[in-house]
């Protein structure tokens, strides 16, 4: 088959190199200039594991080619983003993805495939996109086959789930079901779920808004405690020995594009009727307040204190910070002038960002750790001798050397901070 693929981010490219790995033919497709550079320099831009060996694979192959804009094809998937509008609750954009169905009409022929794998709320795919399609002059399920099929991997695991896990396969008629299993054949070695393509637009948002709303109580939990002055996490522990019970783990927020972004485009469909959705995503955007209100009660008696941001990606061993609550507490902190802040994140590039953790050490005297990247994993007490004996607030309980130091605080312990006041 040619496959065409819209949108060479994190999904679109690793799908794009995946079929072309299966000997399909694909040309993966970009509105931006230096990635499609990048990519025809044999170079990925994105930081996934086993992704530039792929596409090392794909280029030796030479089934993997790359443009600006979309060429004829039997295929056409669009992975391309759907941000939040501004409105009250933040529905689904999909300007983006009309964006790339209109670049795709004049390229389509009787028979075609389009895929979206791209996120929308439900009913997109009927009342905004086969309109579409049908405007130009196509039959849908007769001449042009439109199917709704989800993503449905984790950063950091891609390449092994796209091949392994279960896919929903949500056809706008059945013979648009038929096709897109057709497609996702090639590779996939997880079941492939015949679903209404509105059934998979809510199921996808579904699995996320779970997810969203069980971290929630998580983190409602945390506040609760700190308030009542219980260990939240030794709480989870216990109430995770009970066989029916698994209670999330709390952090800094929820992040990424999927957790903080999918529940709204539920919400904003039927807004009177999710109470609980909304409610969910007020706590869980809540926390990085709470997270700097305990920075601020700490550092108040200091004269211009040092404060170390340990990541800003939203999961850990990723360079991924789309709607990540640890950009959002840097900024916040960065916007108070009484705070010397330094960032050290390892997975991501730029200027403001110190590469080097001990200067990013040295002197410090608060340091919060908002991401669960491998390389924080292994400290220990000792790393942080350089600092101004600084206090470790652990937001993602992930530094086990240091439990035992008497300056080190997770979500469980952070009550106990009212109390270290006193002797700070």
């Amino acid at each position: 088959m040619k496959i065409t693929v819209l949108g060479m981010g994190y999904i679109g490219l690793p799908t794009a190199i995946m079929f072309a790995n299966h000997n399909q033919d694909v040309l993966g497709v970009d509105v931006n200039p230096q990635v499609v550079e990048m990519l025809q320099n044999g170079q990925v831009h994105i930081e996934e594991p086993g992704l530039q060996e792929a596409l090392n694979q794909a280029v030796e192959k030479e089934n993997f080619r790359v443009g600006l804009t979309p060429k004829p094809a039997d295929v056409f998937i669009v992975a391309v983003p759907t941000p939040n509008n501004d409105d009250a609750l933040k529905s689904c954009n999909l300007d983006y993805v009309l964006s790339a169905v209109e670049m795709i009409l004049p390229c389509l022929s009787s028979g075609n495939t389009i895929i979206v794998e791209s996120t929308i709320a439900p009913r997109s795919m009927e009342d905004f996109i086969k309109p579409l399609v049908e405007k130009a002059g196509f039959t849908i399920g007769k001449d042009v086959f439109l199917v709704h099929c989800p993503e449905r991997v984790l950063p950091g695991q891609v390449i092994h789930e796209l091949v392994y896990n279960n896919r929903i396969i949500g056809g706008v008629t059945p013979a648009c079901t038929a096709a897109g299993k057709q497609v996702y054949g090639v590779f996939v070695k997880g079941e492939l779920i015949e679903a209404k393509a509105s059934v998979a637009e809510m199921a996808k948002l579904m699995e996320n808004t779970y997810r969203d709303v069980n971290i929630a109580l998580a983190n409602e939990l945390v506040k609760v405690c700190d308030k009542i002055e219980i260990n939240a996490l030794e709480v989870i522990e216990m109430a995770n020995k009970h066989p029916r019970v698994n209670l999330h783990h709390p952090g800094p927020g929820v992040g990424g594009h999927c957790l903080a972004v999918d529940p709204y485009f539920i919400a904003s469909k039927a807004e009177e009727e999710s109470p609980l959705i909304q409610t969910a995503r007020e706590i869980n955007t809540s926390m990085p307040e709470f997270i700097i209100g305990k920075v601020n009660d700490l550092m108040a008696d200091k004269i211009h204190p040092k404060i170390v941001v340990m990541g800003l990606t939203y999961k850990g061993d990723i360079d991924d910070a789309r709607e990540s609550p640890a950009v959002l507490i840097y900024q916040m902190l960065e916007q108070n002038d009484a705070y010397d802040v330094v960032v050290y994140e390892p997975h991501i590039q730029a200027d403001f960002i110190e590469k080097d953790l001990n200067k990013a050490l040295d002197k410090a005297d608060l340091v919060l750790v908002l991401a669960d990247h491998s390389e924080f994993k292994t400290l220990s007490a000792n790393d942080f001798s350089e600092t101004n004996n600084a206090i470790v607030i652990d937001t993602k309980n992930i530094l086990d050397l240091c439990k035992n130091d008497k300056n080190y605080f997770n979500l469980g312990s952070i009550f106990e901070l009212k109390h270290h006041l006193v002797r700070f």
